[in-house]
């Protein structure tokens, strides 16, 4: 009886203590369920994205601030779409510049999303939303280098490139904007400019025989500047030395007048001194080291050197 009664009471603490441990299970499945529906509805918004929020395919609404936001778990689904300025390397193309030259043109686009909705509803996708803003940009620039000659095209300051870009990217937005794609293009940039391999020597050629061209015509006037100058300044040169020998020749003119009124002033105060010196000075030009004089006794030679003057 006892051993009965004894082995009921044992059974029964085993089925309390399962009961009690499935009890336990089941709250900590609850709790493991709960976090995971938690964990599932949380979302984190991020600097710099979007997060779009789906239920069943359709748009529910778009998150654009930063913070902690919350979801229906197991119906509606996130997704992220960059906020941040992005770069979009066109494919290159070919085109027809104004004087009938083809080019392949290599550019870029810097780009943002500005309503991500209007982007999902007419784009679909950041690869459709790339690929037709890389139609409107080849558009835009294959009109606008349609009208410039080849020569501008590539020389910087005559084709003012900063304005060029300036108005590619302001009608790039104009079609953005009317097909409502929800995207705004920051900068349209033209990073390369080639010509076909076929045309490329041909062109080439031809820009050096221009510009041979040009610098024999630069050469030609340079020659005939510097014979203008040369002639000029002969002329000048000319033009100073006559004047300078004119100027000369009266200050010795004046120089002779005023020397010879001069001795003539010294030589009328005493003639015999003048004589013996128109003496003296004749010697210097008809006697010299090897110079044989017969002189007769009354010669002005003889008396001068006998110290007889009259």
């Amino acid at each position: 009886m006892n051993d009965e009664n004894g082995l009921e009471t044992g059974n029964e603490t085993n089925s309390n203590y399962i009961k009690r441990m499935m009890k336990i299970g089941l709250s900590l499945l609850v709790l493991v369920l709960l976090l995971v529906v938690f964990i599932s509805s949380v979302m984190i918004v991020k600097e710099g994205e979007y997060k779009v929020v789906r239920q069943f395919g359709e748009i529910v609404r778009i998150e654009k601030e930063p913070g902690l936001k919350f979801k229906v778990p197991l119906i509606q689904n996130a997704s992220t779409l960059p906020k941040k300025k992005m770069v979009y390397d066109v494919n290159e193309k070919e085109i027809n510049t104004l004087d009938k030259k083809r080019m392949i043109i290599d550019n870029y686009a810097i780009w943002h999303i500005v309503d991500p909705d209007k982007m999902i509803n007419n784009a679909r996708t950041m690869i459709g939303a790339e690929a037709r803003m890389g139609e409107f940009i080849f558009s835009v620039i294959r009109t606008e280098l349609g009208q410039m000659n080849y020569e501008e095209i590539i020389n910087d300051e005559q084709s003012s490139r900063g304005d060029l870009h300036k108005r590619i990217t302001e009608r790039v937005n104009e079609l953005l904007a009317r097909d409502e794609f929800g995207i705004r293009v920051d900068d349209v940039r033209i990073k390369r400019t080639d010509l076909p391999d076929e045309n490329e020597k041909t062109v080439f050629r031809n820009m050096i025989s221009e510009r041979e061209s040009k610098a024999q015509e630069y050469l030609s006037k340079g020659e005939a500047a510097k014979n203008r100058i040369i002639a000029q300044t002969d002329r000048e040169v000319t033009e100073m030395l006559s004047k300078a020998e004119a100027e000369a020749a009266q200050v010795r003119a004046e120089g002779e007048q005023e020397a010879a009124k001069i001795y003539n002033e010294s030589f009328s105060k005493d003639e015999s001194f003048y004589q013996l010196y128109r003496t003296l000075e004749s010697y210097k030009k008809t006697i010299d080291g090897e110079t044989t004089i017969i002189l007769p006794q009354d010669s002005p030679y003889a008396r001068s050197l006998t110290g007889y003057f009259d």
